[in-house]
């Protein structure tokens, strides 16, 4: 199968569209025709060469589209299926096989390693080999090979430009508060970073009935969506220097907080607002100057890294969809959507902070 592809060929340049040749699928696989797909900063660092993720490579993982052909093996979709795609997993080592899907044994190299597990590429062009398994999928592309596990079938009507933007930043979130923090009514709940991940946490906090959500940004804009999806209270950390301080005052302490920013001094404050037990989780990675362990024992606090929300296959997203139906997670408010031309628009817009969600549509 040609495609036609954003590869990214050297860390920090420009993704350039090209057309590639997309391996047959194994027994395994799906080839999915992309419809669209979100952009998340884990592509921007990705494009950046974090994660020690190897040029070229076909970035994207937040795929939506239609199943064109499957494997000889795969049972549960056939062509015509209309599908969201999330990070694949191998479905057979002790994590997968507790459900936790997002700990995978083979989680880097499934992730940034962007190859099949036997270490080959599913795509080339002429000699050259195209690492295309970003994620299990590398959606930057017109046609994209996923399998049956890190696949969602949808209903056929199903607005595949907007829910492209749920399967990564929007279940890590709302897992995140949910799943893992527990956040319950009467819970005191800090975010840190008003970008897709801080935004899905509001939102679903907000479903959870916590009695504060206090949403922590520089960019005043987004702590005005913030208030318009749940938040209780904004913090303007360009207005107010002492965040611990700001925190406290709203919350009398914060039974979780949530950062996604990665920011060190942000995360050491967070500890400092934390109420006894509290918990901060992380599920952005740090600046080198992160949480003193030696102040989380005062109190009994914890720090816990959260990946993907805790996700166990699909079944985050599937809980994520059903909230959205009920109109209880109002995400379409993020989106901005783009034609696939401009992905690099839509990164450097991500980057900048003017666009929450972007979604290149096809």
């Amino acid at each position: 199968m040609r495609a036609v592809a954003a590869v990214a060929r050297a860390a920090g340049a420009p993704l350039v569209l090209e057309e590639i040749e997309l391996d047959d699928p194994r027994d395994d696989e799906i080839l999915v025709a992309i419809a669209a797909c979100g952009v998340c900063h884990t592509d921007a660092k990705a494009r950046d060469g974090y994660g020690g993720v190897r040029f070229p490579v076909v970035l994207g993982h937040e795929g939506a589209g239609t199943v064109v052909e499957v494997g000889s093996s795969v049972r549960s979709l056939v062509p015509g299926d209309r599908v969201l795609l999330v990070s694949d997993f191998c479905g057979r080592c002790p994590r997968c096989r507790a459900g936790d899907t997002a700990y995978c044994d083979e989680g880097p190299l499934r992730t940034f390693g962007a190859v099949r597990p036997d270490g080959t590429s599913r795509a080339r062009r002429g000699d050259e080999a195209i690492r295309a398994s970003f994620f299990g999928q590398s959606a930057f592309a017109t046609h994209a090979l996923a399998s049956e596990r890190n696949a969602l079938k949808v209903a056929p009507y199903a607005d595949l430009s907007l829910l492209a933007a749920t399967t990564c930043g929007m279940v890590t979130g709302a897992g995140a508060v949910l799943d893992v923090l527990t956040v319950t009514p009467g819970t005191r709940l800090a975010v840190l970073g008003a970008g897709t991940v801080g935004l899905a946490a509001v939102m679903a906090a907000a479903a959870a009935g916590a009695e504060a959500v206090v949403a922590v940004d520089r960019i005043p804009s987004r702590l005005d969506l913030a208030r318009r999806l749940g938040a209780t209270d904004v913090v303007d950390t360009g207005r107010h220097g002492d965040l611990a301080t700001a925190l406290l005052e709203r919350t009398g302490g914060c039974d979780a907080v949530l950062d996604t920013t990665g920011i060190g001094r942000l995360q050491q404050a967070a500890v400092e607002a934390l109420a006894v037990r509290g918990t901060l989780g992380i599920v952005g990675g740090g600046d080198g100057d992160g949480v003193v362990l030696a102040r989380l024992m005062t109190g009994g606090k914890s720090v816990r890294g959260i990946i993907q929300g805790d996700a166990t296959g699909t079944l985050g997203l599937e809980a994520l969809l059903r909230l959205h139906a009920a109109g209880r997670f109002p995400f379409e408010a993020l989106v901005r959507t783009y034609p696939f031309a401009a992905v690099n628009e839509a990164i450097g817009d991500g980057l900048a902070g003017t666009t929450v969600k972007a979604v290149l549509t096809f």
